[in-house]
């Protein structure tokens, strides 16, 4: 009687460890799950992702082509870029996008919708946002060359740069832009469409894009949390 007993209690002890046990193992494998880090979202998939995708695009691009075509002040341009892309890949990792991914603002895949969470605060490096209209333009002529792009003749007052998403060049100062189609000294207005903010800029360098703005011109007109204006109307007044 009493050995019975004893060998029931040690069955009981026995099923109530293994249960323990089981149960501890459901936790820690729920806990890693829960604890997995979370997929990077592609440029067709955010719109902070895309914004971030195009910037690194065209400033990478103005890199290959100071390569291609350089001058006296290829290398400083370069550093200095190359600078600039560091600190947005930094960008697409806190943003939880794919770090290093790339896109010219001429093709980059538009998300199918927004995603909600895609409202970040800003700081560093500042960009527009919003949804342009118009659809993909003609790949852009070399940076190298901007005086000699047909851009350069508009008539001020003239709207240019069509169908053209904005983005940033990354750049500090005092607001300016950069632009492949527009030489230096040219006055550029540039108008977010989604909140009616304006800002008019000096050309002040070349870039790999019909006009990025520097990050103090961005911040001008910019929606918060966003890198990338869509609808955008920029003007050549001077």
């Amino acid at each position: 009687m009493s050995r019975r007993r004893t060998l029931g209690t040690k069955k009981t002890i026995a099923l109530l460890v293994g249960a323990a046990t089981v149960a501890g193992g459901g936790a820690f494998v729920m806990a890693s799950t829960s604890n997995a880090a979370p997929t990077p979202k592609s440029a067709s998939e955010s719109t902070v992702c895309l914004g971030l995708a195009t910037a690194l695009g065209n400033n990478q691009k103005f890199i290959a082509d100071q390569r291609a075509n350089p001058d006296a002040q290829s290398e400083a341009r370069i550093a200095n870029r190359e600078a600039v892309v560091a600190e947005i890949k930094r960008k697409q990792e806190a943003s939880g996008c794919a770090i290093g991914e790339s896109a010219q603002d001429s093709q980059a895949a538009q998300p199918s919708q927004p995603a909600q969470g895609d409202q970040q605060a800003g700081g560093g490096q500042q960009a527009g946002g919003g949804q342009q209209a118009g659809g993909a333009q003609p790949s852009q002529p070399a940076a190298s060359a901007p005086a000699a792009n047909p851009g350069g003749g508009a008539a001020a007052g003239q709207q240019v740069c069509n169908g053209s998403t904005v983005t940033l060049s990354g750049e500090g100062g005092a607001p300016a832009a950069s632009s492949n189609q527009f030489p230096a000294g040219t006055k550029l207005k540039v108008t977010n469409l989604d909140n009616n903010k304006s800002t008019t800029v000096e050309v002040t360098s070349v870039s790999g894009s019909c006009v990025l703005l520097n990050n103090a011109a961005f911040e001008q007109v910019r929606e918060p949390g966003k890198f990338l204006i869509r609808r955008a109307v920029i003007e050549k007044v001077g």
